[in-house]
């Protein structure tokens, strides 16, 4: 009788043994390698792996990391895209992660090895990227700061706010319901097209615990449209509250349109909010700037205490605000003609085509606005071989090309998109 293969299946423990899968399962836990070294064997009894390369196979299954996440080239020209994670961090935002992985100093203070002030640093960080703002403070996202503000200042009360800014932010969450959920009414002016002063002016009453302006995200109203500024509002004698949304902190020349903290703040606003994962480039925040006392109020407030962010957010913030410039604010800082010198030197390699593109910001941001851009253009039958290679990359199709934008590709990653393509077309 001829040798059954399956006589020379190794025993779990053995292939748990080797030493590359004893490695695999220090890093991903014996249990997630165990569940798969139980799974190749079984495929070596049923005769399609051999019995000599049930290690091998059992490496090759694994993943690289303990998470389900996959590193992925952001090819869309979306520079902060949602469904990617928004924006990517900077090397010096990612290792300021790492070191505070660990224990760190975060609410202590060294010198006298008691108890110290939360985050002093990346408040500290922000204050001077913000010098016009009196006090700051930051919570774990952009609405959760708005609703701070809300549930501190305005519970029981009314919020004065145009209808034109009733905006949807996103996955089916509104502004109002937001609001609302925080105990709020709210006193609605104008139109959608159009509000004046005087519609504001006739709705402020006794009850009126502040003016709300809220900046259209993912969409632009043209044409018969009019609108007032803060600096017209602060005369109402209230505090005027303005969700910028995008966290674009100064003004930026490529982007003309798009409210900024310290430019808002020069107008009269009492508070700013804004998330700090979109134009500012950094991890998932919620930014508060304005009044010190009204900040401080803020911060003190019980609710505060839910949306307080960790030690990972505040390394990130503080090195995204002190480091290099962000992988975003070097996306936009893209010559044109750079980024169509690295598509034709691609494309040559690929034999694709360089094209002229258009790129967005994304996130909410600049909303209309394109950004001159240059990608590759290959077969459309490429995306999902590539969507589902590792890494991954995303790029969109579009009129029956499949585009690599590489507005959002750092160069240093020109070999590996130029491997991951050639990898997907065999």
């Amino acid at each position: 009788m001829p040798d059954d293969p399956r006589r020379r299946t190794p025993r779990t423990d053995a292939v748990l043994a080797d030493p590359a899968v004893a490695g695999a399962a220090e890093r991903l836990g014996r249990a997630r390698v165990k569940s798969v070294v139980v799974a190749v064997l079984d495929d070596v009894r049923s005769g399609s792996v051999d019995p000599s390369d049930a290690a091998a196979e059992v490496l090759s299954r694994l993943p690289a990391a303990a998470t389900s996440l996959r590193p992925v080239v952001n090819a869309t020209g979306v520079v902060v895209h949602t469904n990617l994670g928004r924006a990517p961090l900077s090397a010096a935002a990612v290792a300021a992660v790492r070191l505070a992985a660990g224990p760190t100093d975060v609410e202590m203070d060294l010198g006298t090895g008691r108890r110290g002030p939360r985050g002093t640093g990346a408040l500290g960080a922000l204050a001077a990227a913000v010098p016009d703002a009196g006090g700051v403070h930051v919570v774990n996202n952009g609405a959760a700061a708005l609703s701070l503000v809300a549930c501190a200042l305005a519970q029981g009360r009314e919020v004065v706010i145009a209808r034109g800014e009733l905006v949807e932010i996103g996955d089916g969450f509104r502004i109002p319901e937001l609001l609302e959920s925080m105990g709020v009414r709210l006193r609605e002016v104008g139109t959608t097209n159009r509000v004046r002063l005087a519609d504001y002016e006739a709705a402020v009453g006794p009850a009126t615990a502040f003016v709300l302006k809220v900046h259209p995200s993912n969409f632009r109203v043209e044409g018969f449209t009019s609108s007032v500024p803060v600096s017209e509002l602060t005369g109402l004698g209230l505090p005027v509250v303005v969700d910028i949304g995008s966290g674009l902190l100064a003004p930026h020349p490529r982007l003309p349109d798009e409210p900024d903290a310290a430019s808002v703040l020069r107008e009269g606003a009492s508070l700013v909010t804004a998330s700090g994962d979109k134009l500012l480039g950094g991890p998932q925040c919620g930014l508060l700037l304005g009044e010190a006392a009204l900040v401080e109020s803020l911060r003190r407030h019980p609710f505060a205490r839910a949306l307080r962010v960790d030690k990972l957010t505040l390394a990130a913030l503080e090195a995204t605000l002190t480091g290099p410039p962000s992988p975003v604010a070097a996306a936009l800082a893209t010559r044109p003609e750079d980024l169509m010198g690295r598509a034709r030197r691609i494309a040559e390699e690929l034999g694709g085509v360089a094209v002229a593109s258009e790129g967005r910001v994304g996130g909410g941001g600049a909303p209309g606005v394109p950004l001159a851009s240059a990608a590759v253009a290959l077969s459309p039958d490429l995306a999902k071989a590539l969507r589902l290679g590792d890494p991954s990359v995303v790029g969109h199709v579009h009129d029956g090309r499949l585009l690599l934008d590489l507005l959002t590709v750092p160069a240093e990653l020109d070999d590996v998109l130029v491997e991951a393509v050639r990898r997907a077309a065999t």
